[in-house]
């Protein structure tokens, strides 16, 4: 049972009159509350994927279905997290949270638990009248996937979502993310760079050509994690000196290298 599916997606972009194929025969599938990451060399189309996912732009050829229906538009059902935070500044921690259920008509009792609830999820507290000029980047980031979760998305769609954090910060984030990958599930769609990253947080790993983007592998990471019992490390350090871990992570880099070779980053 597919949440998202991309059924034989190509997509063309034009530019001063010239056709530009970007993705090429693209098949890919996320079950319902399964998490995916995509990497590939730059420029592969990995952002394109989701953007088509998300509703900003569609296919040239093929077809992209969320939830079983073809997507037109972006819809409430999915959440979109960026690099970028896009927090409005001149709203508190609460009110960037809260703005997407006040858009949506949700009343004002309800928005009020629902805010304090991601607020909790993110471990936010005491941060609720705190402008984003005085956060961190690690914590504009829990506020902009607060402001995701609080929707209650069915698919949240995250593109290189720590990729501007500094190492530690970003660590940090990847383990909190983890921990809300279990506690409150999602389906996701998830796009880095980072091999390390991909393979630390997702189920399954799709691995990317270089222009035009086909899908090249698919990783199955989930069983290795259950049969290695990583989850029983709290530390994403212990975890990537696993031998399971390093792994996956040497095949993935290998992959990749066949691509585009010592320009992979």
């Amino acid at each position: 049972m597919a949440s998202i599916e991309f059924s034989s997606v190509g997509k063309v972009f034009n530019r001063a009159g010239i056709d530009f194929v970007t993705l090429d025969g693209v098949d890919l599938s996320v079950a319902e509350k399964e998490f995916v990451a995509i990497v590939g060399p730059s420029g592969c189309g990995k952002t394109t994927c989701l953007r088509m996912a998300a509703g900003f732009e569609f296919p040239t050829l093929g077809t992209v279905k969320v939830n079983y229906r073809d997507v037109t538009a972006p819809g409430p059902d999915r959440a979109v997290v960026f690099q970028q935070f896009a927090l409005f500044p001149w709203k508190t921690v609460a009110q960037n949270i809260e703005l997407g259920l006040r858009n949506k008509g949700v009343p004002k009792v309800e928005r009020q638990e629902r805010v304090k609830n991601a607020i909790a999820l993110m471990s936010l507290q005491g941060y609720e009248s705190a402008y984003p000029h005085q956060l961190s980047g690690g914590m504009q980031q829990r506020v902009a996937i607060a402001r995701a979760y609080v929707l209650e998305p069915e698919v949240l769609l995250m593109d290189e979502p720590f990729g501007a954090l500094d190492a530690q910060t970003r660590v940090s984030m990847q383990e909190e993310l983890v921990r809300l990958a279990r506690v409150n599930p999602r389906t996701v769609l998830f796009i880095t760079h980072a091999v390390e990253e991909a393979v630390y947080l997702a189920d399954r790993v799709a691995i990317m050509t270089k222009r035009p983007g086909r899908i090249k592998e698919i990783i199955d990471i989930k069983s290795v994690r259950l049969a290695e019992k990583w989850d029983e490390h709290e530390r994403i350090e212990d975890v990537m000196d696993l031998e399971s871990f390093v792994h996956l992570r040497t095949h993935i880099w290998r992959s990749l290298r066949e691509e585009k070779g010592s320009q992979v980053h």
